[in-house]
């Protein structure tokens, strides 16, 4: 299972960390995505992080200038600390394992 959490109600420009704690597998083994989805739009992915090394990748150059993708492997949590958050932020993001373990969501929303 994963369990996302750390969502909330933000003024542009604040930040916000996100967690997601696996369980029942170990990150050691499972590369982690956060992906978000906006009202009327698609779900995207914002960032992963690699089981390996810690190899990181993120959707586009403004999110990795804001965004950082981390975890801690013995609290079996991956984190995303976002920066410099915009109106079009606002998402509800999600933590995944492949396509197929999703965590059930927290809320992003971001005041202008």
């Amino acid at each position: 299972q994963l369990q996302a959490s750390g969502g909330g109600l933000v003024q542009a420009g604040g930040s916000l960390r996100l967690s997601c704690v696996a369980s029942e597998f170990t990150l050691d083994y499972y590369a982690i995505a956060w992906y978000r989805q906006a009202p009327g739009k698609e779900r995207e992915r914002v960032s992963c992080i690699s089981s390996t090394d810690g190899t990181t990748y993120y959707a586009d150059s403004t999110m990795e200038g804001r965004f950082i993708i981390s975890k801690d492997n013995a609290k079996s949590t991956v984190y995303l600390q976002m920066n410099n958050l915009k109106p079009d932020d606002t998402a509800v993001y999600y933590c995944a394992r492949g396509l197929t373990l999703w965590g059930q969501g927290t809320q992003v929303t971001v005041s202008s």
